[in-house]
């Protein structure tokens, strides 16, 4: 709170200066705002916010309160108690251990915190209690100010058997489905026959891409309601499940809705979010490709229509799914502030956490609906600790040994609630940072983007940087023909990293010989007894051969200065570089075209992995000498994947489907492993006699961990 002998307006003046260095890492593009938070003395908000969240989103939420002069509260489980937005708070709150139901969904710990600090409001941030009717009635009856929604908005629309009786009776348009509440697995058998394969298997409660399944039979559909109705209870604490008609290949294009408690609502355009895994979003854009201007209007003005329908008062989202020909069917409302919000303050400049404060202050909005602008193009990747070539990512953990952002480069912004040497843990979220960014075209903007993985420098977790590089760079995507079956359209095999070329693999050949080189160059440097460097004659030349893929590729290096020569299957590659071995980034220029390569590792058998077009390659790089003697080497004989079942990431089993002794057939579960609320059947790769099972119920898990053995 203010100091007393202090006048509120002055000592949000002087917490705001205070805290000037946080805003530049958001509110900038250098040279032109992504946003702008217009600090008013004369309207006061709140003296003091607690935000009920951690990560990314609480630092984000922070950022705004310090630029409004507004006092911070933190709360964090223990395994965060060094975390980043603890670190950002003027204050924090410990709320209990790591497992979130006993932390960030602990309610009568965030009220007793709420209590004990003095905060005025809670900032839900997104997920955990962002959109718990409860805990918005229990901060009403405190007198503490929710900065979202009112209850019965909450719940009319975070159910989203209500929410589609509610939004076809305010004229949007909505799926042909089942409105009522499915009873047990037989019972969605039939009403997914009525409605006819194939269709789509959702939580009632929540959204994220959590409990939901798409069927395309009987079995599936009794297979979908099992695990919909575990992961909607588990995240949600609401197994209720309904049914609807799955367009196929549908897009997913979605509304920001703000609105105040004076009956005022607009649109502020739409973002699209087609690009997808397991229902979850991956890359989004705005504006979108697809849509015209009169398609757009209607959209925003149905999703206004809803908005008024529940009497909403905040920044929300109105999901909806649009087919090839333009037509547009209500999907839900997510009554939060959305994961990709930073997008639509690039193309529209406002500061949607400010209004979300002032909205909850009981402030008009300042803008009318033709004040909304579309200026530029905003795309967003969302960097997670995934493993990109197992199912298009499944979470990885881990310490970030490294880690440097890319914002040495013009419009580009990262929303993250991590640092070096932070833990990825398994009791949350993998996601690492959004990274956002801005241009006046959208060529620019992919552009921008293009550069900022190349230059995003994540060591100690496996991420999935080398998919994110792969979609924004792919044909179908910058020709904006996309769907929700993007991915496994465009990768039916799964993901197996960019495919080089010819010509691309010269450069990372050419790349790896000069780097050894290199390297070989300044170990020969010898200190004498007067610290005088000697080095060796600058030209000279070397016979190498690289090892990429099993394939051994014979090059002649020559070089001159900072400039290598090398000669790879009759073609001359040359590359240019400052060759700072200590730095993690490695920029080059190869054959006139400028690249940013990472070196992930090297070791002194000429073993190094590189960082070459977003994807991480393994060579082997080899004097003539070396090459000869490898011959007689004896090659690991790689272990048998078809009789082990191994862990394919960290996590907890739910259920062991089979004992020692069973046979399984070929598809047959065997076990379900459960990691950031998603749970996953992992299955027999063939038919066989269980000879050992290493897992119980219960049990943690990490990647790699042998399960069961079969004979």
């Amino acid at each position: 709170m203010a100091s007393r002998g202090r006048c509120p307006s002055l000592s949000r003046l002087l917490l705001a200066a205070k805290h000037v260095k946080l805003q530049s890492r958001l509110c900038a593009l250098q040279g032109r705002a992504q946003y702008s938070t217009v600090y008013n003395p004369n309207e006061e908000t709140f003296e003091k916010i607690l935000v009920a969240n951690r990560g990314e989103i609480a630092c984000r939420v922070m950022k705004t309160c310090k630029k409004m002069g507004i006092q911070t509260v933190a709360v964090h489980s223990d395994v965060d108690a060094s975390a980043v937005h603890v670190k950002m708070a003027d204050e924090a709150i410990c709320v209990g251990p790591a497992p979130t139901n006993k932390s960030y969904l602990n309610m009568d710990a965030i009220m007793e915190a709420i209590r004990s600090t003095g905060a005025q409001a809670v900032h839900p941030g997104y997920g955990f209690l962002s959109e718990n009717k409860e805990f918005a009635k229990r901060l009403a009856a405190e007198g503490v100010a929710f900065i979202g929604p009112d209850t019965h908005a909450i719940q009319a629309m975070g159910d989203k058997i209500e929410s589609k009786l509610i939004a076809k009776a305010a004229k949007v348009n909505t799926i042909p489905g089942f409105d009522g509440v499915v009873q047990n697995a037989e019972d969605a058998v039939k009403i997914a026959q009525s409605i006819g394969y194939p269709v789509m298997i959702k939580a009632s409660a929540g959204g994220g891409g959590k409990g939901m399944r798409i069927a395309w039979n009987d079995e599936e559909t009794r297979e979908g309601f099992r695990f919909s109705s575990q992961e909607a209870a588990s995240s949600f604490g609401d197994d209720r499940l309904l049914i609807e008609k799955y367009i196929d290949n549908p897009r997913h294009i979605e509304i920001q809705v703000l609105a105040d408690k004076h009956g005022n609502a607009l649109w502020l355009n739409e973002r699209e979010c087609s690009i997808q895994r397991r229902n979850q979003k991956v890359v989004e854009e705005a504006p979108s490709t697809f849509l015209d201007p009169v398609t757009r209007k209607a959209m925003g003005e149905q999703a206004v229509q809803l908005a008024k329908a529940v009497q909403y008062s905040s920044a929300g989202t109105v999901e909806f799914l649009v087919d090839s020909s333009k037509n547009f069917y209500f999907l839900e409302m997510n009554t939060r502030l959305q994961v990709e919000h930073p997008i639509t303050e690039c193309i529209t400049g406002l500061d949607l956490v400010e209004q979300m404060i002032r909205v909850a202050k009981g402030f008009q909005l300042l803008h009318k609906q033709e004040d909304i602008p579309i200026n530029g193009w905003a795309i967003e990747s969302r960097v997670y600790a995934e493993d990109p070539y197992k199912s298009f990512g499944l979470p990885s953990i881990g310490r970030l040994s490294q880690y440097q952002e890319p914002l040495n480069i013009s419009n580009v912004r990262v929303d993250s609630g991590i640092q070096e040497g932070s833990d990825i843990s398994i009791y949350y979220d993998p996601m690492i940072s959004k990274l956002v960014t801005y241009g006046a075209t959208r060529a620019e903007a992919l552009a921008k983007m293009e550069d900022a993985l190349d230059n995003y420098v994540i060591r100690g977790v496996t991420h999935n940087i080398p998919l994110l590089r792969e979609i924004i760079t792919h044909p179908r995507f910058i020709s904006g023909d996309i769907s929700t079956g993007f991915l496994p359209e465009v990768y039916p095999d799964g993901f197996k990293g960019h495919q080089l070329n010819r010509a691309c693999c010269h450069e990372l050949l050419a790349s790896a010989a000069a780097l050894f080189v290199t390297a070989e160059l300044r170990s020969h440097k010898v200190v004498g007894p007067q610290r005088v460097a000697c080095s060796p004659v600058e030209s000279s030349s070397w016979q190498l051969f690289v090892e990429l893929e099993k394939q051994l590729h014979e090059v002649s290096v020559t070089k001159a200065g900072n400039t290598y020569t090398v000669v790879v299957n009759e073609d001359t590659v040359e590359v240019n570089g400052e060759w700072n071995l200590a730095s993690p980034l490695l920029p080059l220029t190869i054959n006139n075209t400028p690249r940013m390569l990472q070196c992930l590792s090297r070791a002194a058998s000429g073993e190094m992995c590189l960082q070459f077009l977003g994807t991480s390659f393994k060579l082997r790089v080899l004097t003539k000498l070396a090459a000869e003697l490898n011959a007689y080497m004896p090659e690991k004989v790689p272990e048998d994947t078809t009789s082990i079942l191994r862990s394919p990431m960290p996590g907890s089993i739910i259920a062991v489907s089979v004992k020692v002794g069973d046979t399984v057939a070929e598809g047959q579960e065997i076990c379900v492993i459960e990691a950031m609320k998603m749970q996953n059947s992992l299955t027999a790769v063939k038919q066989a006699k269980v000879k050992s099972v290493h897992c119980k119920a219960g049990e943690t898990v990490g990647e790699g961990d042998l399960l069961v053995e079969l004979e």
